[in-house]
């Protein structure tokens, strides 16, 4: 199959890239600047000069494949308005690209996060929330897998709260990043609280399965670690930047401090019983030994 892939250079997008071409198929992938389309053409996919915003651009894409894999998000996450208007934008986006599809029992799999239940794992089965501040996002997908009734075969993959590579991505990538800054490995609430976790060339392969093989209208958990306590992530990154690790109020991480004071873990049971899926890469504590020390 021909797939249009939107967010094809980032830490999913590449090797989702990688994994599709490895397996037969061919890409055409959505690129904002000449830099990213050396990049997915160096890797053997064709490039589509555009921005997650330019719906028209979008609609051709999609309507030149066999199948779509909806990746791209906002890179800024530095305000609340910031989030907000970036799961205003990818609500858009992957509307256009659902109604491009529409009748044509097409696949296309869009990115989404997973729930987060009180007192237990949350399963695929599990509903998105619909409130706080990607609440948006929750009600995008409802529409997305609503497609299923219109002749569009949509499904979703749900994103654990960090998908990491060499140390670097997700949640946990954000909690280095503030570490760097602030001379301190910080995390919020009192560190129980427990983050799922997959890495990035394992979710790849969920992607492929999903894509060709999931039915219409379903969701899917790339979840690797249900749950690894915040507390044990922080200390990986200070021993790694030889800095202190000390609980800091949830304030100091912006718009997902909230979000990351939660108990979130997350199951793939399902997944890996329906799909064959089975994470074979190291997990997020292992990963994080990748983490370079300060100069």
């Amino acid at each position: 199959m021909k797939i249009f892939v939107t967010g094809g250079t980032g830490t999913i997008g590449t090797p989702v890239i990688a994994e599709l071409l490895a397996h037969g198929h061919t890409v055409l992938a959505l690129v904002r600047s000449t830099a990213s389309e050396r990049a997915v053409e160096r890797a053997g996919a064709q490039a589509l000069r555009g921005q997650l915003t330019d719906l028209d651009v979008l609609r051709a894409g999609a309507a030149q494949s066999d199948g779509v894999v909806s990746l791209a998000f906002s890179r800024d996450y530095s305000t609340a308005e910031a989030l907000t208007r970036g799961v205003t934008e990818e609500s858009a986006a992957l509307a256009t690209l659902g109604e491009a599809l529409l009748g044509s029992d097409r696949p296309i799999v869009a990115v989404s996060g997973t729930p987060w239940i009180s007192g237990r794992a949350s399963t695929e089965a599990d509903p998105l929330p619909i409130g706080g501040p990607v609440g948006g996002r929750a009600l995008s997908q409802q529409a997305f897998l609503g497609l299923a009734s219109r002749g569009v075969c949509s499904a979703s993959v749900r994103l654990p709260r960090t998908v990491h590579n060499e140390g670097k991505g997700g949640f946990a990538g954000l909690l280095t990043d503030a570490a760097r800054r602030s001379g301190v490995a910080g995390y919020p609430g009192d560190g129980s609280q427990r983050w799922p976790a997959v890495h990035a060339l394992d979710a790849a392969v969920l992607f492929r399965l999903v894509l060709e093989s999931a039915a219409a209208g379903t969701a899917w958990h790339a979840v690797a670690d249900e749950g690894d306590a915040v507390r044990d992530i922080a200390a990986v990154i200070g021993r790694r930047l030889s800095l202190p690790v000390e609980q800091v109020p949830h304030e100091a991480f912006g718009p997902f401090g909230p979000i990351f004071a939660m108990d979130q873990p997350a199951s793939s049971t399902y997944t890996r019983e329906t799909l064959g899926w089975e994470p074979t890469h190291p997990s997020l504590l292992e990963d994080l030994e990748h983490v370079q020390p300060l100069e």
